[in-house]
């Protein structure tokens, strides 16, 4: 069903002009794995707002705000990570003080990096410390082009910072050892869904708690088990409006009550019902049974805040590049 939704996307995208036509008419640049969850979102927003269009364009977060930089004109975005919305307002797309223009430093919902393993965990996985067995192959998209992979590279550093009491040497061997169990590195999260689902590759996807929940779901619950780490880094979904394709197409009325949706219960109440964790308290304790406690660190906490991840771990030949140049 994914593939049959994916592809249809894509030929939607190939009949359809990419780019939004009409101040009525808006494009939201979203990443990879959240096409059936915005779907489901357009449908309702539509339903109250007739008239209006939502078009959707998906793939790996850095790659969208690359493609908005070379030109897509995307009038929202709906990331999943705030480096690649910082990257925007580098270029001049969004504005500085974009994070105080919606509730939860524009988050309207959050999530978790962790793990879809095989009905009955034959590997017996548990934890972090588990992926880095000889015996445990292991599936998550590339970190240069996946903020779904980015923070599956953080959870795990924070878990060994931990572990290994900040051992510089230490996390690094552990974070080198983790990317050598894995065995190909797609460039988004639903291509690494495919390759763990459809291919049947790897022991252990690792990638947001929302997309476990929904892959269980769609392909069978007593094909899989989700597994929730002992330790994990909060995963914000952070939305902004485009600031320089709006006022060039006139679109802001549509664009800011689109994402203001997002924050309503409705809109609330479609993200949870997607695996998602909200922050509206009345919606959160209605599906508090459904996600299990987890103690979450922040990257604030662990790094430093993302200016630090970025120079120390993302920026060419930091930490990142380091690890992909010893493999």
């Amino acid at each position: 069903m994914r593939k049959f939704v994916a592809a249809a996307a894509l030929m939607a995208l190939a009949i359809l002009p990419v780019q939004a036509q009409s101040a009525d008419q808006i494009l939201n640049a979203s990443y990879d794995i959240s096409r059936e969850l915005f779907a489901k979102v357009n449908e309702t927003f539509v339903a109250k707002n007739p008239g209006k269009t939502i078009d959707q364009s998906h793939g790996g977060s850095s790659k969208q705000a690359r493609a908005i930089l070379e030109g897509l004109e995307a009038d929202v975005v709906t990331f999943n990570q705030v480096t690649d919305i910082n990257a925007l307002v580098k270029g001049g797309f969004v504005s500085e003080d974009w994070q105080s223009e919606f509730a939860n430093n524009a988050s309207p919902y959050y999530s978790l990096p962790a793990f879809l393993v095989r009905a009955g965990n034959p590997k017996g996985i548990k934890d972090w410390s588990d992926l880095v067995r000889d015996d445990v192959k292991v599936i998550f998209p590339n970190p240069k082009t996946s903020g779904n992979a980015r923070y599956t590279y953080l959870a795990a550093t924070a878990y060994a910072k931990e572990a290994f009491g900040n051992d510089p040497e230490k996390v690094k061997a552990f974070i080198a050892k983790l990317f050598d169990n894995v065995p190909v590195f797609d460039t988004g999260g639903r291509a690494a869904t495919t390759t763990f689902v459809e291919r049947g590759q790897g022991d252990v996807l690792i990638t947001f708690e929302a997309e476990t929940r929904g892959i269980a779901k769609e392909f069978g619950e007593d094909k899989f088990d989700i597994v929730v780490p002992s330790v994990s880094l909060l995963a914000e979904f952070p939305v902004a409006i485009v600031d320089k394709v709006v006022d060039k197409r006139g679109s802001r009325d549509l664009a800011k009550s689109y994402l203001d949706f997002l924050y309503t219960p409705d809109g609330q109440r479609i993200l949870a019902e997607n695996g998602n964790r909200v922050n509206d308290p009345a919606v959160a304790a209605e599906f508090k049974d459904q996600f299990p406690e987890v103690r979450l660190v922040t990257v604030e906490d662990v790094f430093g805040g993302w200016d630090a991840i970025q120079k120390e771990h993302f920026a060419s030949g930091a930490l990142l590049d380091q690890i992909y140049g010893e493999r």
